[in-house]
């Protein structure tokens, strides 16, 4: 997706806060949670105390 930010300047012309559209903020939003999902899971991988296993085994030991 290509941003299209308008800066909203103050009196001397400097930029003190930018709009965009809810389209393009709802799009960033989505792009930063999946961004902090990897990190989280990359973070839980890397962790040897961790432990996981396939979701499906997991819910037939759930059953049990």
């Amino acid at each position: 997706m290509t941003l299209s930010p308008q800066f909203v300047l103050d009196k001397k012309g400097k930029k003190v806060a930018v709009q965009l559209s809810v389209k393009e903020y709802e799009y960033l939003i989505e792009e930063l949670e999946m961004k902090e999902d990897i990190e989280l899971y990359t973070k839980v991988k890397a962790d040897k105390n961790e432990s996981y296993m396939p979701l499906e085994k997991y819910l037939k030991r759930r059953k049990k």
